[in-house]
């Protein structure tokens, strides 16, 4: 990224030659993201972030389909990102049909619901590839199938941001016509992300101006931080298998140590499905807030949902929607683990989690 933040400052839409530079690693980035996406160039529109591609693709894909055919349904699952429920919330309020599909305890969509809620009339279905609180993988290609066979006018979009580190978005998201990725979650910087836009999907875009990436979002773009997110993506591509087995271990040695020293320790969501960098479980008897802070004041950084609602005080929608009760999902927390994380960390954790949880179970007593 440094180059484009010194010398090659250029704007990548200019016609002189530092110009031409800039519009020249726009490109190879654009390659690289698309190869890492199973898809072609022109199909990548860069964005300024995961929530920014989940509102472009959500809102431009119903905003298209009731210009072109009159639809009007928006389907969702119960456990989205908060970038997709508030552009369905957004839907709604301008007279769309939104319905959430419900999950099953483990953390997986309800595939008979949501079969149940498609129609002629659905103009966009959303639903992500790995859950941001959980960790657990959607059973995407299913989904696909259902909305294929119930409502085949219908555009697919999912979130893969938590995708991306893990898993092969060429395969798992190939039935999808809208794929959103963001550069943070592979290590990039932030502030910068993609929507894949497969053949030719019609959107409305959310911003007009000078047509840049395909009319689709206007604005000079951010070459070094789209730079920063080709290298990233191709960084987690090819280590993809190894890391995800270094880190998967690192995450059962957490889960196994915290299980040993807290017995009422329970995780939420199937094992079997969750990808290898979140643990998200729950301390019974203890405030998931209250833990934060002490686990803060030993070093140790973990949260009680999403990034996005941190120092929000409601339990997470998401495990509400797994049928945990409010208290559970107050009582719970995810750690997430990356490239970076070491054993040493995870013993470092080891011994601070369980020390705050007596801690603030002694104190409640």
């Amino acid at each position: 990224m440094e180059p484009f933040l010194s010398e090659e400052f250029a704007n990548p839409s200019g016609m002189h030659a530092a110009a031409r530079a800039s519009k020249s690693a726009l490109e190879v980035a654009r390659e690289v993201v698309a190869g890492t996406c199973g898809c072609e160039p022109r199909e990548v529109v860069f964005t300024g972030g995961g929530s920014e591609a989940d509102n472009l693709a959500v809102k431009g894909a119903a905003w298209a389909a009731r210009d072109h055919r009159g639809a009007d349904g928006v389907v969702t699952s119960a456990i989205e990102h908060k970038a997709v429920l508030g552009a369905c919330a957004r839907l709604e309020r301008e007279g769309f049909r939104v319905q959430e599909a419900p999950v099953h305890a483990g953390g997986t969509i309800d595939l008979d619901a949501l079969a149940g809620l498609l129609d002629e009339r659905t103009a966009v279905v959303s639903v992500m590839l790995v859950n941001n609180e959980t960790g657990i993988v959607q059973p995407f290609a299913d989904v696909v199938d259902v909305v294929r066979s119930r409502a085949p006018h219908a555009v697919i979009h999912t979130d893969a941001v938590q995708g991306l580190p893990w898993l092969d978005l060429t395969e798992v998201t190939a039935g999808a016509d809208l794929v959103a990725i963001s550069a943070h979650k592979v290590g990039g910087p932030k502030g910068v992300g993609a929507l894949v836009v497969r053949g030719g999907v019609p959107l409305v875009p959310l911003v007009d101006g000078g047509g840049q990436e395909g009319e689709l979002r206007a604005g000079t773009q951010n070459v070094a931080g789209i730079v920063g997110l080709a290298a990233a993506a191709l960084a987690a591509h090819r280590e993809r298998v190894v890391d995800s087995t270094r880190i998967g271990a690192l995450r059962d040695r957490l889960h196994d140590g915290l299980a040993r020293a807290i017995p009422a320790l329970a995780v939420n969501g199937d094992p079997s499905r969750r990808v290898p960098g979140i643990l998200n479980c729950a301390f019974p008897g203890v405030e998931a807030e209250s833990l934060l802070v002490a686990l803060d004041q030993r070093a140790v950084y973990a949260s009680s949902g999403s990034a996005c609602a941190s120092g929000a005080i409601d339990p997470s929608h998401v495990l509400l929607a797994m049928g945990l009760t409010p208290d559970r999902a107050r009582a719970s927390v995810r750690f997430s683990l990356g490239r970076t994380t070491t054993v040493d960390d995870i013993d470092v954790a080891l011994g601070a989690v369980p020390s705050a949880v007596r801690q603030l179970l002694g104190a409640a007593a």
